[in-house]
Order: structure tokens, then C-alpha cells, then sequence
């Protein structure tokens, strides 16, 4: 097993995953893309717990730190800190090789991001996908929260719209009390694929169907041509 520690901010300039900004490109300058607005209202109304019970709780949450992985507290009530992220997957994901990095052994290993109390599970699906490299669609893997209550072990999965630094420090550091685990997502077949990628299936399936079509009629139109001389040879007038 291995660890590593990412913030993500390493990789291209336009990419960003801090206390303030997330890791996605940044939009153009200008009218906000369609749904932008409501995700900006969603976060500004997104509010857990009050600044000065954030601020008690990020205090409270320091003390407790035993692995120097602290969170700050900024003054606009946004707060930024760490969580681990164990990558359980079934089967290894696909990757694509990139020019001076290579695609670390990502399955088994357990993964420290620095994020934001605004970064989503969404976002941190995304940011691990990017960190390992991995070209799938992050619709196919699902963030779980694990906890640990009275010797038992459940695992829950998380909804594209939490926020894991909340739930990171509402449960406090210790790992044996909450953890987060990324696996593959348990949907349908079909279900984990985007609409450009079922539409390319259907054109290979297209083609598929038209070459297995050519090759029969070019089977059958030998086969009614040797049918046609024997037939020849058997009426011919002695």
C-alpha cells in the first residue's frame, strides 16, 4: 500500500483546488454558464452550522490532530483542510499515460487531498480520477463514508452534493470513526455511460452489423453461383 498527499495544485495553471477556488478549469469571463448560478446559490445557502460554531469545531478539531494535518479557518467562514481516501476497486481503471508522470498503482492505496469545506463529492471523485490518471467517467465510481459504531462497520454512499470536510469535521480526525472510500459505482450496465459514448457504441454496433450483412450476401451469391453451374452442367444438351 501506498499514500500520497495532493492538493492537485502541481498539475496546469488553469486548474485549482484551494480554499476558495476548485479544481476545474476556470469559466470565460463574462455571463455565467447555465447552471453556474444555481450551483453558486446552492453553495452560499449550503450552510451547516453557524461561524462561530465552525470556528469552535475547527479549534476543537486541531487539538485533537495527531498527524500535523491541521484545517484553517478563514474569515468568510470557508474552512480548509485534509481527508484520506482509501481506493477500493474491483477492477484496475483505466489510465492514460502522461508525458513525464507516470500513473501510480492507484488501487489499495490510501490518498490525502487538501480541499475546501465547498468542494463536493463530485468535485473529489473528479480529483482523484485526475490524480491517478484515470480516462473512465467518474459517473462509474461512487465516494462511500465509513463508520465505525459498537464493533460494526457500515458503509454509506455519499450523494454527489455533500460536502466531505463538513463530515470530516463534525466526526473529528480519528480515521477509526469515519472514513472515506472510492469505489466503483453501483449502477446499471448502461446507466454509468455518457450520452457520446452510448451513441458510439450504437455506430460500432452500425458497423459491426453491416460487415456480418456483407459477408452473408457474399456467401450466399457464391453459394447461388456454384448452384447455377451445376445446374448448367446437368441441363446441357448432349
Amino acid at each position: 500500500m501506498s499514500s500520497g498527499y495532493s492538493s492537485l495544485e502541481e498539475d496546469a495553471e488553469d486548474f485549482f483546488f484551494t480554499a476558495r477556488t476548485s479544481f476545474f478549469r476556470r469559466a470565460p469571463q463574462g455571463k455565467p454558464r447555465c447552471g453556474q448560478q444555481d450551483e453558486e446559490k446552492e453553495k452560499e445557502t449550503h450552510n451547516y452550522l453557524s461561524k462561530e460554531e465552525i470556528k469552535e469545531k475547527v479549534h476543537k478539531y486541531n487539538l485533537a490532530v495527531t498527524d500535523k494535518l491541521k484545517m484553517t479557518l478563514n474569515s468568510n467562514g470557508i474552512y480548509t483542510g485534509f481527508i484520506k481516501v482509501q481506493m477500493e476497486l474491483c477492477k484496475p481503471p483505466q489510465t492514460s499515460p502522461k508525458p513525464g508522470k507516470l500513473a501510480p498503482g492507484s488501487n489499495g492505496c490510501m490518498n490525502t487531498l487538501h480541499i475546501s469545506s465547498t468542494n463536493t463529492v463530485g468535485e473529489v471523485i473528479e480529483a482523484l480520477l485526475k490524480k491517478f490518471l484515470v480516462t473512465e467517467s467518474p459517473a462509474k465510481f461512487a465516494l462511500y463514508k465509513r463508520c465505525h459504531r459498537e464493533d460494526q462497520v457500515y458503509a454509506c454512499k455519499l450523494s454527489d452534493r455533500e460536502h466531505p470536510l463538513y463530515l470530516r469535521l463534525v466526526a473529528g480526525p480519528r480515521t477509526d470513526t469515519l472514513s472515506f472510500v472510492l469505489r466503483e459505482h453501483e449502477i446499471g450496465e448502461w446507466e454509468a455511460f455518457s450520452l457520446p459514448e452510448l451513441q458510439n457504441f450504437l455506430r460500432i454496433l452500425d458497423k459491426e452489423e453491416d460487415e456480418q450483412l456483407q459477408n452473408l450476401k457474399r456467401r450466399y451469391t457464391a453459394y447461388r453461383h456454384k448452384l447455377e453451374e451445376a445446374l448448367s452442367e446437368v441441363w446441357k444438351p448432349d
